[in-house]
């Protein structure tokens, strides 16, 4: 191979790398951030006391959401939630849920879940799956997310239960779940803006 030769099979090289590169950056490059809608969103949980269901909320939180729907494995969320912002609309109970037996929001100011993988369902719905940490403990958890879309705005909505005692929420005598039970049902609707289409 002479010189001349050389350099053209060198050049040739370098003009279809610098023609691939903006293709792999794109197809590299990490999904856009949406942007949370707070006023507009709501955790809310359900567990029942001596069999009587008791609805409440959080009443501060904040989710990260990184997605490409039609390219879910590249994308991520966060959610946290302020634990001490935990309300059951009744002043006694809500003056409780901060303290050591239940949150130790002062030791554990937040719980917070962080996807490990989300996979497309189809039909707008997806899986979340990822750790939850609240109180000190560390789970897996895999949440099932639906994510409607009108205009600018994406709704992502979903449910799923914890074991409150596999988090130590509820000590001493509130380990009885004939008192509280086990069992909490947790729903969120997390509004976005610039979330790319479905």
């Amino acid at each position: 191979m002479t010189f001349r030769t050389l350099a053209r099979a060198v050049a040739c090289r370098a003009l279809l790398a610098a023609a691939w590169l903006p293709l792999a950056g794109g197809a590299l490059a990490q999904a856009p951030a949406a942007t949370l809608v707070p006023a507009q969103s709501e955790v809310t949980f359900q567990l029942k006391q001596s069999g009587v269901p008791v609805d409440g909320k959080f009443r501060r939180f904040d989710a990260q959401l990184a997605l490409d729907p039609k390219a879910p494995q590249g994308g991520s969320v966060t959610v946290s939630i302020d634990t001490a912002s935990a309300s059951v609309g009744f002043a006694d109970t809500d003056a409780e849920l901060p303290r050591a037996p239940w949150f130790d929001s002062a030791k554990f100011p937040r719980a917070v879940f962080r996807s490990t993988a989300i996979t497309a369902l189809g039909g707008g719905r997806f899986e979340a799956k990822g750790k939850l940490e609240l109180k000190g403990t560390v789970r897996d958890l895999v949440v099932p997310v639906a994510i409607a879309q009108n205009g600018a705005q994406s709704t992502a909505t979903g449910e799923f239960v914890v074991r409150r005692l596999d988090f130590k929420i509820g000590e001493n005598e509130w380990t009885d779940v004939s008192l509280v039970a086990n069992d909490v049902r947790v729903r969120f609707k997390l509004v976005f803006t610039g979330l790319r289409p479905l």
